[in-house]
């Protein structure tokens, strides 16, 4: 959410990062929202010229009352009760005003990085580097859930009967090659110094609509029925929600840390939702990483997170290459973005397995998380957030980077403590 003194005093720049978005039916929300703040200021300086002359004059009514002076004071309490009565219908217009222009301000796009290639949709984002030789096996690759069948590792239809479409039963092996993605991607951040978090895995709509727009949240979160309680959609809900109405001392950021949960999503609008795929489901788990930094130094932040997505996957031998996301693909609060993707060597080109971001001031604006200076000056603090792993679309990648000829995967090094030493997991007889 950007500050109503910023698109006040910069409305062609709020347009124009608009039109960058190719969101031109939000332009007249600029306008709009720049008339009720000026309604809004001009209602609450009436409303504090009243106050204060409604006390001066209260202050008089006991002096005249004291000298005698009865019709003067009923004249004067007449008077404070005329400003008392004005002033309950100004405090309930600013209430409105107030509801209506923050309505409007969580609608406006955050301002994107000069940095950020204009596009309208991910169709137009940029590959930036790849890191790794993609390889395609002179074997056919199988689909990932027939790879997972063939070693017993997962079980859909039981599933469906018991969820439906979009979740699934993970067992044996393959269950634990997914524990075992998790276990290190937790000791891989940890080893970078971020500090690990198991969160709530509910938070509350205040949070929900502190880090996220309303577009994301209709289409990925699931409400819990008669509860003000949401399912987190990541963990990065419930991380930076840990912050909400907080003022942070300076000298103590970066605040960095990494959380693992389960994450739950609607996938409104995902036409043909898979039913025999674990790419795109209603229930994985991840592990998440946040920085709360400061403004300074949030770019420099994006930049090593990024980086620490890449380098876990190389270490388990997974090619993979960045995406920067253009304007068009940036969710509304997001400053800039990459995508990092895996390579898929039977489809023969990559497909995302993680997203960083940096949002700048804007879910800190929404949940009042804020930073006290050295000066003892007090500004909203940069949130960034990224993906370590999600192991369902982690473990298609391992799968099929992994797959040797007769059915059997390969356990990448970096796994194989987790594995209990074990090197190959070997097709079921």
């Amino acid at each position: 959410m950007l500050d109503i003194r910023f698109v006040r005093e910069n409305p062609e720049i709020v347009k124009e990062n608009i039109r960058k978005k190719f969101q031109d039916s939000k332009l007249p929300l600029v306008d709009e929202v720049i008339e009720l703040d000026k309604t809004s200021r001009a209602t609450q300086q009436e409303a504090d010229s009243l106050r204060a002359e409604r006390n001066r004059i209260s202050k008089q009514i006991g002096a005249l009352m004291g000298q005698g002076k009865k019709e003067e004071a009923e004249a004067a309490k007449a008077q404070v009760t005329q400003f008392s009565n004005r002033l309950a219908e100004l405090e309930a217009s600013e209430t409105e005003l107030a509801e209506k222009i923050k309505k409007i301000m969580m609608t406006i796009p955050n301002i994107i990085d000069d940095s950020v290639p204009v596009g309208k949709d991910d169709s137009e984002n940029v590959e930036l580097e790849r890191f790794g030789e993609p390889v395609v096996p002179e074997f056919e690759v199988p689909y990932h859930t027939d790879i997972m069948e063939k070693l017993n590792g997962i079980d859909l239809d039981a599933a469906r009967k018991v969820a439906g479409n979009g979740f699934y039963y993970l067992m044996g092996d393959i269950a634990r090659l997914h524990s075992a993605v998790t276990s290190y991607a937790r000791d891989f951040m940890i080893e970078k110094g971020f500090t690990y978090c198991i969160p709530p895995f509910m938070i509350r709509a205040g949070v929900v609509t502190g880090v996220m727009s309303f577009a994301e949240m209709d289409a990925m979160m699931y409400k819990i029925e008669g509860e003000d309680l949401y399912l987190i959609g990541t963990s990065e809900h419930s991380m930076i929600g840990k912050y909400i109405d907080t003022i942070v001392d300076e000298a103590t950021l970066p605040h960095t840390l990494t959380s693992y949960s389960p994450c739950f999503r609607k996938e409104k609008g995902a036409h043909g939702l898979e039913e025999r795929g674990v790419y795109r489901i209603h229930q994985f788990e991840k592990q998440e990483m946040i920085v709360i930094s400061k403004p300074e130094d949030s770019m420099e932040w994006f930049h090593k997170m990024w980086k620490y997505t890449v380098e876990l996957f190389r270490s388990m031998d997974v090619p993979v290459r960045t995406i920067e996301c253009c304007s068009g693909d940036l969710a509304d609060l997001k400053v800039k973005s990459y995508d990092v993707e895996a390579w898929s060597p039977r489809q023969k080109k990559y497909f995302e397995v993680g997203s960083c971001s940096n949002l700048g001031d804007a879910q800190a604006r929404r949940l009042g998380i804020r930073v006290k200076g050295a000066d003892g000056k007090k500004y909203f603090a940069h949130t960034l957030n990224n993906t370590v792993a999600a192991p369902p679309r982690m473990l298609i990648a391992l799968l099929e980077n992994n797959l040797n000829e007769d059915g059997s995967i390969r356990i990448p090094k970096a796994l194989q403590p987790y594995m209990g030493g074990k090197t190959v997991i070997s097709v079921a007889k």
